[in-house]
């Protein structure tokens, strides 16, 4: 059960002549009245009385006193909390009568629940570390962003390298006539010289044949002469006749042959390596524009991995911060800030505000059941009301200042007094008797 104010004396502190107040249980109990009248000076009594040396004004004794400051807390707990005497010394009393120090105050009053714009006027991450450690995954949420951030900026690189491969690999001038592989120059050389080769055995084939017709007139003319001396020569004109009919045999044979012989044109060869370079500069582009393609889909491959990562590492975080014991509904972390509905700190209303600081400060020690609050004049009536519904919804206590003298305020401070207290203190020099009230 949370610990909470039931009752609090309090005298020549700071402003405040004397003050006695017995706060509601729960929702909220408003200390009202004009400026400079003693308002914040009752929660710095009550922060001082609670919180211990830390918290003493640096001018705790009221100008004009003739009597030390004087404080007197009971709590729902039956501890009775005192500070009194020149030097404000600290007595705590349990309900046994056994005496007890700080050490004892300390383990249920949380420093935040008395110095509340502490956490009010922390910056994004700290208030958002603040909430994480209470709730046990600060480590854990700090890893998965940093591996968030890791991966997200690798992506972001990876993107970029992707989207200038992908814009490089299209800006690249393309030839779908050329071939996939780059042409062998050596090949047609050798294509060439085997039909060079070829034709050159053709032309002898045709020297041949000059050489065959030649011999054949020579043998002719000579059978002419031979024929003249055809008495003398018989023998050796029929000797050249043999030799004329195997030679002219032989010609027809050389005829056929030359008759059914084509030459192979090279011209083709010929066009193609004088092309070959052009071509291969064609076929060298379309293999850079290919490899320009192929590394930009394996960039976005890379990309689309490193998306379905960072995925992966938010659904841990939500999943994290879902299963977290969090003090508010719709409250949670999201890069490294609270965010209460959907809202960060600076757009939070103020009476929201209230409540995540209210509600993170019950969730560090929620044995404290009560909160100190200053300057309530921000929320109109209505949020006021709400505010106020909210706290007795959650069973919780807070002890708020408004510059205000109207029906909302529990109490109004007027030069130092509570308007209406008919107990002027210093006139009357009251002996503080422990538990008499």
């Amino acid at each position: 059960m949370s610990i909470k104010i039931n009752k609090l004396e309090i005298e020549n502190v700071k402003r405040v002549k004397a003050v006695k107040l017995e706060p509601s249980k729960s929702g909220l109990t408003i200390v009202g009245g004009n400026n400079n009248q003693g308002k914040t000076s009752v929660l710095d009594s009550i922060a001082w009385a609670l919180g211990g040396a830390a918290y003493k004004p640096s001018k705790a004794e009221r100008d004009g006193s003739v009597t030390p400051p004087h404080l007197h807390v009971v709590l729902s707990n039956g501890l009775v909390v005192e500070r009194k005497g020149k030097n404000s010394d600290l007595k705590v009393t349990d309900p046994k009568g056994q005496k007890a120090g700080q050490q004892l105050l300390d383990s249920f009053v949380e420093k935040l629940a008395l110095d509340l714009p502490k956490f009010m006027e922390a910056n994004d991450t700290e208030k958002a570390n603040t909430l994480l450690n209470i709730i046990g995954v600060g480590d854990r949420l700090n890893e998965l962003e940093r591996q968030e951030k890791e991966l997200y900026n690798e992506r972001l690189t990876v993107g970029r390298i992707a989207d200038q491969k992908s814009k490089f690999a299209k800006e690249q001038e393309y030839f779908p006539e050329a071939p996939k592989e780059l042409v062998s120059a050596s090949e047609l050389i050798r294509q060439q010289q085997e039909i060079l080769a070829r034709n050159g055995e053709n032309q002898k084939k045709r020297d041949r044949l000059s050489e065959i017709t030649f011999a054949k007139q020579r043998i002719f003319d000579e059978v002419q002469r031979l024929e003249e001396q055809i008495k003398s020569l018989q023998e050796k004109l029929s000797e050249r006749r043999k030799a004329y009919e195997e030679t002219a045999k032989d010609e027809e044979t050389a005829r056929k042959t030359v008759l059914e012989l084509q030459d192979e044109s090279t011209e083709e060869l010929e066009k193609n390596l004088a092309e070959i370079e052009e071509i291969n500069r064609k076929v060298r582009i379309n293999l850079d524009k290919d490899k320009a393609e192929d590394d930009a889909r394996e960039y976005q491959t890379q990309y689309e991995a490193l998306t379905n990562k960072i995925t992966e590492v938010r659904k841990q975080k939500t999943e994290l911060l879902n299963s977290a014991d969090l003090p508010l509904p719709e409250l949670t972390v999201t890069d490294g800030k609270l965010l209460y509905k959907g809202q960060q700190w600076d757009n939070m209303s103020g009476s929201d505000r209230l409540k995540v600081a209210t509600a993170i400060v019950r969730k560090l020690k929620p044995d404290c059941g009560f909160v100190l609050m200053d300057k309530l004049e921000q929320m109109d009536m209505i949020t006021l009301k709400e505010f106020s519904d909210w706290l007795e919804k959650e069973d919780l206590q807070v002890i708020a200042t408004r510059v205000s003298t109207g029906e909302e305020c529990s109490i109004i401070i007027e030069d130092g007094y509570a308007k209406g207290s008919e107990e002027k203190p210093e006139a009357k020099q009251k002996e503080w008797k422990e538990g008499v009230f």
